[in-house]
């Protein structure tokens, strides 16, 4: 048996935007299914939002989305972060974050500077600690993403 986890998020009106755009910084094939593709009269509002999507990476990238039905489509706009720092200290109610690592620091730089544009930055990507570089932001979408390169723990 072989078990795969893919994060799956949740948008209100948003999700192909959100999709599109996470293939356009990560690569990869986006799939949206609407609702009206799915049987749903086409007429019928929030026919054209998505049942069913994802991004595939032929890097191993994999992220999926849908609009929640009923949900009314989310307010355009910067997001606000759901995270913050205080005494070096990042702090957050937050149930999960996404979390990409990288081989190299421009690998990952190059990432991070993609998803940046619109988002609000919580930690600036650079040398941290445990990784030569990393850094924390909440996209335009309001999903929190760490991005770091990839170092054995040195204990």
């Amino acid at each position: 048996m072989t078990v795969q986890t893919v994060a799956h998020l949740n948008f209100s009106g948003q999700a192909r935007a959100a999709l599109d755009f996470y293939a356009s910084v990560f690569g990869g094939q986006v799939v949206a299914v609407t609702y009206g593709d799915a049987g749903m009269p086409r007429d019928l509002p929030g026919a054209d939002l998505v049942v069913f999507g994802q991004v595939v990476g032929a890097d191993g990238f994999s992220v999926m989305a849908y609009d929640v039905p009923g949900r009314p489509p989310a307010a355009p706009g910067t997001a606000t972060p759901r995270a913050r720092r205080e005494n070096g200290t990042t702090l957050t109610d937050e149930p999960f974050f996404l979390s990409v690592r990288g081989g190299t620091v421009e690998e990952v730089q190059e990432l991070w500077d993609r998803l940046v544009v619109g988002a609000a930055v919580i930690e600036a990507y650079g040398p941290s600690a445990w990784a030569p570089a990393s850094g924390m932001l909440t996209d335009r979408f309001g999903v929190t993403w760490i991005l770091d390169v990839a170092a054995p723990y040195a204990g």
